[in-house]
């Protein structure tokens, strides 16, 4: 197992230690997970620098990578709601769009059709790690001067969750003629 798999790897086993310490009563419980939660982030890109730079792309890293990202994002927003921090719609929305593109892609995989990943679901991610973060850390420190941060970072990930679905069926489209 090369170094990229594991460091994916590592993202995964992360996604319980995140939870128990944000969820859990422990002291400086959500400062704790929050740092695990943007260690995790900053691991995906560095997992992908290192599989292309030593050209040590595989398999396992195409599928591991990508469920990696989705648990990590997915137990962050599932928390989130039971902490009342965020709406439960803006998770479906979510949510919804990673299933619906995962399962474009398949098909897509199943006819030969490599989809790659699109400047909007880059831009998504990013927008979704933010709000995360903004919402993990109580809207800090943007609250100290009365802007709604937390609530921006919310709706710019809503529309672009919305806009880089919308953009893979469209440019994709063929995979569902």
């Amino acid at each position: 197992m090369n170094l990229a798999n594991k460091i994916t790897i590592s993202r995964i086993l992360l996604v319980p230690i995140f939870m128990i310490f944000l969820l859990a009563d422990i002291p400086y419980g959500v400062t704790i997970a929050s740092i695990i939660f943007i260690l995790a982030a900053l691991t995906d890109s560095l997992d992908g620098y290192i599989a292309r730079s030593r050209n040590q792309i595989t398999k396992l890293g195409k599928f591991m990578d990508p469920l990696a990202d989705k648990l990590l994002v997915t137990a962050a927003l599932v928390s989130l709601v039971e902490m009342d921090k965020l709406a439960s719609w803006v998770v479906v929305i979510i949510i919804s769009r990673e299933i619906i593109v995962s399962v474009f892609r398949a098909v897509a995989a199943s006819e030969g059709i490599v989809i790659a990943a699109s400047p909007w679901g880059k831009a998504k991610t990013i927008s979704q790690i933010i709000a995360i973060v903004t919402l993990l850390f109580n809207n800090y420190p943007f609250g100290l001067y009365n802007i709604p941060f937390d609530i921006i970072a919310v709706w710019s990930t809503v529309i672009l969750t919305v806009i880089s679905g919308y953009d893979y069926i469209y440019k994709n489209k063929k995979v569902l003629m």
